[in-house]
């Protein structure tokens, strides 16, 4: 894969006019001695990472983090203190305005939590406003428009004005308004903070489906871990404005790096986490042709229960070791197998085998032309819905704890009010 966005050595600190703060921040200070002793705020600390192209990278973390300051340095809405930011061949933390502008124009977009619509402009006018300010005349405009809104099935309301719409709705004009411009990243910071559970979630299910068709570079903000695991292909979490951990949902969740971490993944749902071809094992094949005393050798060898009858690469059905100790040896496989074994596609999640892992029998892992690549058994599924159990610290009250000042407005929002920018 190709890095579409690359991040290096990345810092942000506010109130820094002298510099004192990065000198000391360089020499191994924390945060808060930084603050407590100069009132220079620190929002991003030496921040590294790569996006691949068609990747939803998330950035998670608990207010105050520094997630909101890092999206609005990655399109340049607050320069950089230090680092740089790559946009294939532009660095946007040093390159100058009139190039800044035009990266934002053709490469990068964003989608913001409370929507950011025009109120006295149509759904229409509003997703059709980037492509106003690239320069498109008004009917490519419109018919941009539309295709966007039918990406989001909002095409029948180009011309209501957003008061009409739902808290829903809105979000997805503001997501089509990003994807109107087809651009090749998009930044979506908390864009879902503001709506109803059961919204929020649809408009999860509807991002995941829009990526596979259109397989955008996005950067995903969120405060909430689920909604990161479910979302991510990696999830970076941040604390006091540094990467704690970098990594799939299985690596945050299996092995988190600290107790910090160790907390965030402890009352994770895990089923909702591994999917069939995270925990598949082998398939331990025989062909229908062969006899129960083929089958027999191969069940005693692997130590296993039940072999699968695979014909042109698919199950075809099974046989269990106590079905081929009943039968006369030189019976055909394909006479005494069960047929349409108990199976799963590998990307469903643990959740979605409980029924088929119910049967007693290894279920069969399908890819998506039905071929069979591996077998899950019901104690694999529990073994792996079976965290760490080990005590860890609960973090939660860090999401209110007062910042550096003694207000519990979060550190962020702070630095964002003091600092000219």
């Amino acid at each position: 894969m190709t890095a579409k966005l690359i991040v290096k050595k990345l810092s942000k600190l506010f109130n820094d006019d002298k510099g004192e703060g990065l000198e000391r921040l360089k020499r191994g200070e924390t945060k808060e001695q930084i603050f407590r002793e100069t009132g220079v705020v620190v929002g991003v600390n030496d921040v590294s990472f790569e996006v691949q192209e068609g990747e939803i990278f998330v950035i998670m973390g608990l207010s105050g983090s520094g997630k909101s300051t890092l999206v609005r340095m990655l399109n340049g809405l607050i320069p950089p203190t230090s680092g740089e930011i790559w946009i294939d061949k532009d660095d946007i933390a040093s390159c100058g305005m009139a190039r800044l502008r035009e990266v934002r124009r053709k490469k990068i977009t964003m989608v913001f939590q409370h929507f950011a619509l025009f109120p006295h402009k149509t759904v229409g006018e509003n997703v059709a406003y980037g492509l106003k300010m690239k320069g498109a005349g008004k009917q490519e405009r419109r018919k941009a428009a539309i295709e966007s809104l039918s990406k989001v099935g909002l095409q029948d309301h180009a011309d209501s004005l957003p008061s009409e719409l739902s808290g829903g709705m809105q979000q997805r004009v503001g997501l089509a308004r990003g994807l109107a411009t087809d651009p090749q990243i998009l930044l979506m910071d908390e864009p879902f903070g503001a709506l109803d559970p059961l919204i929020r979630r649809e408009m999860q299910d509807e991002l995941i489906v829009l990526q596979k068709e259109l397989k955008k570079t996005i950067i995903f903000i969120t405060h909430d871990l689920n909604e990161a695991l479910l979302l991510g292909d990696r999830i970076a979490i941040m604390k006091d404005g540094s990467f704690v951990q970098v990594g799939t949902a299985q690596d945050i969740v299996s092995q988190p790096a600290d107790d910090y971490v160790r907390a965030f993944v402890a009352d994770i749902d895990r089923s909702r986490v591994y999917t069939a071809s995270d925990i598949a094992l082998e398939a331990h094949k025989i062909s229908p042709k062969a006899t129960v005393a083929d089958a027999l050798k191969v069940m005693i060898l692997n130590d296993v229960d039940t072999v699968h009858v695979v014909k042109d690469g698919a199950a075809a059905g099974y046989i269990t070791r106590q079905d081929a100790n009943d039968a006369p040896p030189g019976t055909s496989v394909a006479k005494l197998m069960k047929p349409e074994p108990p199976s799963v596609n590998e990307g469903a999640y643990l959740n979605e085998l409980y029924g088929p892992a119910q049967t007693g029998v290894s279920v069969a892992v399908t890819d998506d032309d039905g071929k069979l690549v591996g077998v899950i058994s019901a104690e694999t599924i529990f073994e792996h819905l079976v965290g760490d159990e080990e005590n860890a610290p609960n973090h939660e009250d860090e999401a209110e704890k007062p910042d550096e000042t003694g207000s519990t407005t979060n550190g962020e929002e702070q630095q964002e009010k003091r600092s000219p920018q």
